[in-house]
């Protein structure tokens, strides 16, 4: 920091990746890039994606539109309800988990919930399901009330029953097998003549042998989603990196700089958002059972924190977060399911926050927020979940330093509600700029990791502006065809 800086108290200013707004036929009616004289503009070709997402805290349907020539990506619309409102089971239906508040789900009731929600998005974002909307992502963050990481797959089939019942075909949501299954106007964008899809979503494998942790596709989606988000900023968000999603639960991976493709070296889980919820919810300003630190913040009440008092409200409550190596006598770890033995064998960590022993004490946590905000007022417990969270951070790194996971010159990606809201970009920014040179935050990386993954499925890679691959190298499309060539030959 700058002498300047340092009087003035200002600290380095974050690069946040915000979603770019868009409407369709506007965009389709641009023309692409300049031209000789005299020659026919063509308009670029958008790849049209909805991502649906079930989560603990919300329910999400984004529609998104990449321009397939630059990879700059379109925000069409974001339909979010909250998860708590799902219409209870009804008595025949099988409850098969709950959110990690305790909200009982069945298939039935995602599936009516996930086809409202997907119809009244397509229907905001002008967006015709049949002419327009090229392929549709499901995931979940909710994978608490699972009694193995194998049943969270059920949520999944909900998500797929619930796109069905809202008219999306299944070839929709499957990658193409060939460049002729394609729509015509995106054939000449896919690759598939030259690569095919091996499981590889920008240029990172997924840890081997079975699945070992059930936020496993999240913590994939969203490390894709911070590469593309990162294309509108000036970061070269790729191998080596490290991303961290505080949604109301932990996701993330940590990627090393093997190529083509890199491996997962390490898994974040456990609880995030959750942590300042409970801390909200002592406050007596929102629902004890289903309110969320969202309903409660301000921009302007937050000015008026006692950042001190904050920032010791903060380390006290870290005295009941647990965050650590998941030991290897778990299965459950931050309230999510695993498999420590497989993850060591597929050579991942798994870095876990927990909050006592899988949740049981954020009730706890509910007690302290009552604590800060009868002592401290409102704007202060505010800013002391900007402060809990930044040390989330901290803490969780430190450990995968401390266990020499980290590839040097990995760059840093945080998105998630609880990590990018309020204060929290500048507070984790300055915590970690002397680790990292590359950081950056990103809106909806969930929902960007959607529509990059909907392109890996389909071969849909931008050449001249790639995603995947290492910081400062070329496009590894040469490497893959050799790779395939070999083993498919």
């Amino acid at each position: 920091m700058s002498f300047l800086g340092k009087i003035f108290n200002k600290g380095p200013k974050p690069i946040i990746a915000k979603s770019h707004e868009g409407n369709l036929d506007s965009l389709r009616a641009n023309r692409a890039g300049p031209q000789s004289p005299g020659a026919v503009k063509k308009p670029d070709v958008f790849y049209v994606t909805a991502s649906v997402e079930l989560g603990n805290t919300t329910t999400k349907c984004i529609v998104m539109a990449t321009n397939l020539n630059t990879s700059e990506c379109y925000l069409l619309n974001k339909t979010v309800k909250m998860t708590r409102d799902i219409r209870p089971p009804k008595p025949n239906e099988e409850v098969f988990g709950k959110t990690v508040w305790g909200i009982e789900l069945s298939k039935e009731a995602v599936a009516d919930l996930i086809k409202d929600t997907v119809l009244e998005s397509l229907k905001k974002a002008h967006v015709d399901k049949d002419n327009d909307l090229d392929f549709v992502v499901r995931s979940t963050g909710v994978t608490a009330g699972f009694a193995t990481a194998e049943e969270a797959g059920q949520l999944v089939i909900a998500l797929a029953d619930g796109c069905l019942d809202a008219g999306i075909p299944p070839r929709k949501m499957s990658p193409a097998m060939s460049v002729s299954q394609l729509p015509e106007r995106l054939q000449k964008h896919s690759l598939l003549n030259n690569v095919m899809f091996d499981g590889a979503v920008v240029s990172v494998v997924p840890p081997k042998g079975k699945e070992t942790v059930a936020n496993e596709m999240e913590g994939e989606l969203v490390t894709a989603g911070i590469k593309l988000g990162a294309k509108w900023t000036d970061v070269d968000y790729r191998n080596p990196c490290i991303s961290l999603d505080f949604g109301s639960t932990l996701a993330g991976r940590i990627v090393n700089d093997n190529q083509p493709y890199a491996n997962t070296v390490g898994n974040f889980l456990g609880l995030a958002g959750v942590v300042s919820d409970s801390l909200a919810r002592g406050s007596g300003e929102i629902d004890k059972n289903n309110g969320a630190a969202l309903d409660l913040y301000s921009d302007k009440l937050i000015k008026k924190a006692n950042t001190k008092k904050a920032q010791a409200n903060a380390d006290e409550a870290h005295k009941l977060i647990d965050i650590r190596k998941v030991p290897m006598d778990v299965d459950r770890f931050g309230t999510v399911p695993l498999d420590p033995v497989a993850s060591e064998n597929a050579g991942t960590t798994l870095i876990g926050c927990d909050v006592g022993v899988n949740g049981d004490k954020l009730e706890d946590l509910m007690d302290l927020g009552a604590k800060f905000y009868d002592r401290d007022g409102l704007p202060t417990l505010l800013s002391t979940m900007d402060y809990v969270s930044t040390k989330i951070v901290t803490r969780a790194l430190d450990v995968a330093f401390k266990e020499n996971v980290v590839t040097p010159g990995s760059a840093l990606g945080i998105t998630g509600r609880a990590g990018i809201t309020g204060r929290k970009p500048q507070l984790i920014l300055e915590a970690v700029q002397d680790k990292f040179d590359k950081v950056v935050f990103v809106e909806d990386g969930l929902a960007l990791g959607s529509a990059i993954m909907a392109r890996c499925m389909n071969s849909m890679g931008t050449q001249k502006s790639p995603i995947g691959g290492c910081q400062g190298q070329k496009c590894i499309l040469g490497k893959r065809m050799k790779l395939q060539g070999s083993k498919y030959a």
